[in-house]
């Protein structure tokens, strides 16, 4: 979970928020000076913001989509001095934005410490495009090494006239160099910012920085759900904040950038590279408000009737169940590459990890423990790894409501399954 303190607005950003007239609307966006983006036929899914970043070689950012911020940051102690140099982001002319952090100080910038060590990039859509609700996305390969810090992320629209945490954070992906396999997902709040905010991480096999990984957000009323390479790991709602504010149904705009140094990330030591990147293949922002979390796929077993999260909760804890299949959500599973099951942002555990004939399954927290690893056999068999004991309808009930367990595996009925 982020630590990030984030009451760390530049100078420059509060000016353009308190001075620009933005207006958005229910899953409409603007942008390009406060032009409305043509708006679609009901119930149509559409683009309302996009950078492919296919500018030539060299060439600064789109000032109509990105204004470019400046200045160093002493509430989260961060090293870099941000500009607005070509030097820091520019097109590469292979289709991709490079935000470059470097060890430098060419026009000798004073930062909190002293004199500024580093400079990079920070670039944010305020005063050029805002939207309340729909999927945000972007395709990038991650900086590495101790003490980088990049992030994809999100501010209320109106932190001008409420402040920090009051104008509501949504982080779609942050990664810290001392954590190179994984990335976080986090809100912040009022009662719910810094180290307190509320979220999870996702990790990989191998560092996010060998390739380019594809990061979201599908957001809708009262639902933000994360994944990354199209597999969910989280899905947040009102009732995971313990009763405090919910912040998240104004205009939101968008904030790329490289971070050196801070709390959370620690200083960059001897073995950290330098020109350091973030290369940004695109940055993509639909209408589109379904909330689905990825593209997972019933499973479906005995009499014909799928695996499901009883009443479509996410919360810690909740029974899965064979059901009447009928798409939702509470029935899209995800099998991914690191042995997981995934629906609503949670991940398919056999409750307390134990490992004994007749142990019940549940939704919870993705958490990479035995009682999480699972495989699908070439013969329908779903097998907990660490039980080695299978997927199971508790009775052989095909009756709506049927507990899940985990049993020794017997070739039996009630133990086959169908994945898609």
């Amino acid at each position: 979970m982020s630590s990030r303190p984030c009451i760390r607005r530049l100078p420059a950003i509060i000016g353009a928020l308190a001075s620009a007239v933005l207006v958005s609307t229910l899953t409409t966006g603007t942008q390009a000076q406060g032009a409305p983006v043509p708006q679609p036929d009901p119930g149509t899914t559409a683009v309302t913001f996009a950078d492919e970043f296919n500018a030539a070689a060299g060439a600064p950012v789109d000032g109509s989509k990105w204004q470019l911020e400046t200045g160093d940051n002493v509430n989260n102690h961060e090293r870099q001095y941000y500009t607005n140099s070509t030097r820091n982001a520019a097109h590469d002319g292979q289709g991709n934005l490079v935000i470059t952090a470097r060890r430098e100080n060419p026009n000798n910038y004073q930062c909190w410490y002293g004199t500024c060590q580093y400079t990079s990039a920070r670039l944010n859509t305020a005063g050029r495009f805002t939207q309340t609700y729909g999927t945000f996305e972007t395709r990038l390969k991650m900086s590495r090494g101790q003490g980088m810090w990049p992030a994809f992320w999100m501010l209320g629209n109106d932190i001008g006239n409420v402040g920090w945490p009051q104008s509501g954070e949504i982080d779609i992906m942050e990664n810290v160099g001392f954590e190179p396999n994984t990335v976080h997902g986090t809100l912040h709040g009022p009662g719910y910012s810094g180290s307190g905010g509320i979220g999870a991480g996702y990790s990989i096999g191998s560092p996010f920085a060998d390739g380019f990984h594809t990061f979201k957000v599908e957001w809708s009323p009262n639902r933000i759900v994360w994944s990354v390479d199209g597999n969910v790991y989280q899905t947040r709602t009102p009732a995971d904040l313990g009763g405090r504010q919910w912040v998240f149904d104004k205009p939101f705009f968008m904030i790329l950038n490289l971070a050196v140094g801070g709390y959370w990330p620690g200083d960059p030591d001897g073995n950290t590279p330098f020109p350091n990147t973030l290369t940004v293949d695109y940055v993509r922002v639909t209408n589109d408000t379904s909330g689905g979390g990825g593209d997972g796929s019933a499973i479906r077993g005995l009499g014909g009737k799928c695996v499901d999260v009883a009443g479509a909760s996410s919360a810690n804890g909740t029974p899965v169940q064979l059901y009447d299949c009928n798409g939702t959500a509470a029935q899209r599973w995800t099998v991914n590459g690191d042995g997981s099951i995934r629906a609503l942002g949670k991940c398919l555990d056999v409750t307390s990890g134990s490992t004994a004939n007749g142990a019940k399954i549940q939704l919870w927290d993705c958490n990479g423990s035995g009682a999480q690893r699972w495989t699908v056999s070439g013969a329908r068999d779903i097998v907990n790894l660490a039980a080695n004991k299978c997927l199971d309808v508790t009775d052989n009930s095909s009756a709506n409501g049927a507990r899940l367990q985990i049993w020794e595996c017997a070739g039996t009925a009630n133990q086959k399954w169908t994945v898609g």
